[in-house]
């Protein structure tokens, strides 16, 4: 079983209601989910996004450059059971905007930059496929999308929860 990054977009009413109701949440992260398998949106309308199991890469590309938000595990605990991997975190309408101005000023060739797979390897980056210089390329086509994700987010004042499934 593979370990996988999702994101919800929620409204600041949504997230509201998450803090006070988290399995109302749960709830609303499957009906959106499943919406979205019939038809999928562009990436700035979507309300899920998920960075597959690329997810522990980008965390360590992101912390590596400093990024001042933590948009691949959240940064506030939702009181809700675990939804896979752990607890959903959350993040505000000022981090989510917050981060996408700044995923919006990054590429993925900064984020690469003088980077060695064998980092990867010694950090115990999920999942443990290190062994070539491709193997960075892994996450190039989640990383503009999911910039779009945020943007999307952003310009709508949404906030975001957080998972790992």
């Amino acid at each position: 079983m593979s370990m996988n990054g999702e994101y919800l977009r929620v409204t600041p009413a949504e997230l509201d209601r998450a803090l006070k109701d988290p399995e109302w949440t749960l709830d609303l992260a499957e009906e959106i989910q499943n919406a979205q398998k019939d038809h999928a949106p562009a990436q700035n309308e979507a309300r899920h996004f998920t960075t597959h199991q690329t997810w522990d890469l980008l965390g360590f590309l992101l912390r590596r450059s400093a990024f001042p938000v933590d948009i691949v595990h959240g940064e506030e605990p939702l009181a809700a059971d675990d939804w896979g991997y752990g607890q959903p975190q959350y993040l505000t309408p000022d981090r989510v905007r917050l981060a996408a101005d700044i995923l919006h000023q990054k590429t993925y060739d900064q984020l690469i930059q003088g980077v060695d797979p064998s980092e990867l390897a010694k950090a115990g980056i999920y999942p443990q496929i290190w062994d070539s210089p491709t193997s960075l390329e892994w996450a190039r086509d989640l990383f503009t999308p999911l910039t779009e994700f945020f943007q999307g987010a952003a310009s709508t004042g949404h906030a975001m929860l957080i998972w790992l499934d």
